[in-house]
């Protein structure tokens, strides 16, 4: 039990890796902290999202490398930089725009095998 839980913990975290380090490779394209970055963190996690929702994916390629991809970290650094009414759009706007991009995933999916 515990050589199968270490090479499940190895399998997520090199997934996570690959997947943060894909995300800040994407995210370089912009400043840092600008609009540009911002809309680019929106972006990958609504791709993150999609291909979750779509290819309901294990762990290294779910959990780790879409985990490691999308990131709640990066857009509550940037809301906490803002004011409390854009901070609130910030989080919502996130939200809202992440799950409707799982959604969309799941039913392009439903769609395709149905």
């Amino acid at each position: 039990m515990r050589s199968e839980t270490f090479t499940t913990g190895i399998s997520v975290g090199l997934g996570a890796g690959l997947g943060a380090v894909t995300r800040w490779l994407v995210v370089l394209a912009a400043p840092p902290g600008s609009v540009e970055a911002l809309a680019l963190t929106f972006a990958v996690n609504a791709a993150g999202c999609f291909a979750m929702g779509y290819a309901k994916p294990g762990l290294f390629w779910g959990t780790g490398f879409l985990g490691g991809l999308t990131t709640f970290s990066a857009i509550g650094l940037a809301a906490v930089q803002t004011s409390i009414s854009g901070a609130l759009a910030i989080m919502v706007l996130s939200f809202a725009v992440s799950l409707a991009a799982w959604f969309a995933g799941d039913a392009v999916r439903g769609r395709a095998r149905g």
